[in-house]
């Protein structure tokens, strides 16, 4: 964001008051200079001595009270306007600060899509490839023996099976880093749960807690996959960084009739290392995490402190999203 301009002179806005106080000063004491010297007070009184009727001569008491207000209501004014210009520049700098974020994010999911693009690719063309033509190549084979040979068939047709499991095993891996594994079919429950167990196997020493509260079912099919996504982040950065023995999932929805307010409330708690607040917010998980609560209407906490582990908390409106 560009500096304030200054004006031709190169004086800056906050030198601009006391350059216009000073000349406003200046031109006071030229005028009583001017009037003490012509005697000007002494003319006035002379001139208007024939109409004593209409008190000018107190009229000047009430313009100098007159003059003090003008120059209190535009203090006042001018202390109003800076106030407001003060708030807009911080306003100006969170914009910036959200747009670059933003661009930032952006570019990290790009990345992200792209490395996935990659991985999705070499597996197939690893994985499926060479399953797919040793499926052939014992095709071929037990083609070739034309059922001469039932030890050779029988071995064709077992290697076909291994090669079929393992097609079947690896779409299946593929199908879960896309689509979270029984949501659509058992809830958002089952498949949090089995993301924790997925979890429990790659961290053995930590010890994970599901409490889940409230009417969980039916819910909107994006703040399943919100909820579902976030948990699963969540337990990405404690893998990654945390180091964590407890951790803790909390997973409620309230329902207040006298307000119609329906939100699902989710929070992820560890006690691991923890972190600084401002490191935080540079993370571009967390900054995924808050911009997928903001985009359907929710509010995103994060607390923690170095060595005091980590909490964040999303509440999530269930009824405006559809």
């Amino acid at each position: 964001m560009s500096p304030p301009p200054a004006d031709l002179s190169g004086a800056t806005p906050s030198e601009r008051p006391w350059r216009d106080a000073i000349l406003v000063l200046c031109a006071t004491i030229v005028t009583v200079a001017l009037s003490a010297h012509f005697q000007v007070n002494e003319a006035l009184y002379a001139a208007t001595r024939r109409v004593e009727a209409l008190q000018l001569d107190e009229w000047p008491v009430g313009m100098v009270v007159l003059l003090l207000g003008l120059m209190w209501l535009s203090w006042r004014r001018y202390r109003h306007v800076e106030r407001e210009l003060e708030r807009r520049t911080r306003a100006e700098a969170r914009i910036s600060t959200m747009l670059a974020q933003n661009r930032e994010l952006a570019q990290e999911n790009l990345r992200i899509l792209d490395v996935e693009h990659k991985r999705l690719a070499r597996e197939l063309h690893d994985e499926l490839g060479q399953a797919v033509n040793a499926i052939k190549l014992d095709a071929f084979s037990i083609q070739e023996s034309a059922g001469h040979d039932p030890q050779m068939c029988l071995q064709g047709a077992q290697a076909i099976v291994r090669a079929t499991d393992h097609i079947h095993s690896a779409i299946t891996d593929m199908i879960g880093r896309l689509r979270p594994v029984g949501l659509d079919e058992l809830g958002l429950i089952a498949a949090v749960e089995h993301c924790i167990d997925q979890w429990r196997q790659r961290l053995p020493h930590t010890r994970f807690c599901l409490d889940a509260s409230g009417a969980l079912d039916g819910l909107p099919e994006p703040l399943n996959l919100t909820a579902y996504r976030l948990i699963q982040e969540g337990l990405t950065n404690i893998y990654k960084h945390a180091d964590a023995k407890n951790v803790r999932i909390a997973l409620e929805r309230i329902h207040t009739p006298a307000t119609e307010a329906d939100e699902l409330r989710l929070s992820v708690t560890d006690d691991g290392r923890g972190m600084r607040p401002t490191v935080g917010e540079a993370r571009f998980g967390l900054m995924g995490m808050r911009e997928r609560v903001e985009m359907i209407g929710g509010t995103f906490v994060l607390q923690s402190l170095p060595n005091q582990g980590l909490q964040f908390e999303a509440r999530l409106p269930a009824a405006a999203v559809s």
